[in-house]
């Protein structure tokens, strides 16, 4: 695995060289700061949600769903595996402080990018690994690490995340946000999100938010 953070955290810093394209945006408190949109599906929403809440720079996270070929999906539609939706979360960033590159290497390290449709004990289309892109720019770099972790052989299996265009995107019930923060002591708080994150903070602790 240190094989796999060293070419990571490369990856990261030689891509923050180039121009980043501005994307979608959102005016947050500073009228002349513009946010950008990311969107990322690495098995359980709330997971990942949590993941990228700890983030510097991250000002919004939403748990959702999207991929599918249902308006509107409920939690309930999704997870019956028919809708076609992924869990996802769509994050909201200000890129002077954190590049999309950066979010790139936060996801890829906060699962398993090699089962496609399964994370841990969660399985189906709806957990799958999957990059949403919402500018070619997007695209180009997420399919360039992609290549470039293949090629590392950080992984004893292929990197099969999807890459996708963004498409409607939809989200989740009120119940879903926020959902480590606020149920913290349930047990799938305890022993799943809790150990990722205590992970995630080893790996990235240059890069999180100050408590």
């Amino acid at each position: 695995m240190l094989k796999y953070f060293t070419i990571t955290l490369a990856l990261a810093f030689s891509c923050q060289a180039k121009t980043q394209k501005k994307i979608e945006t959102e005016m947050i408190n500073d009228p002349n700061v513009k946010t950008e949109i990311a969107t990322f599906g690495a098995g359980c929403f709330w997971c990942v949600e949590a993941v990228f809440l700890e983030l510097e720079g991250v000002t919004k996270v939403v748990s959702g769903y999207e991929g599918g070929k249902v308006d509107n999906p409920t939690y309930k539609q999704v997870c019956s595996g028919t809708t076609g939706h992924a869990e996802v979360i769509q994050v909201t960033y200000d890129p002077t402080k954190l590049k999309y590159e950066d979010l790139l290497e936060a996801f890829w390290l906060s699962h398993d990018p090699t089962t496609l449709n399964r994370q841990g004990n969660d399985e189906g289309t709806q957990y799958r690994s999957v990059v949403f892109y919402h500018t070619e720019e997007q695209r180009r770099l997420a399919e360039k690490y992609k290549e470039e972790l293949n090629k590392s052989g950080s992984w004893a299996n292929p990197v099969v995340t999807e890459i996708s265009k963004a498409t409607t995107f939809y989200p989740a019930e009120d119940y879903h946000q926020d959902y480590y923060n606020l149920n913290g002591n349930q047990p799938y708080c305890t022993y799943v999100i809790k150990p990722k994150l205590e992970k995630f903070h080893k790996v990235f602790k240059g890069k999180l938010k100050s408590k």
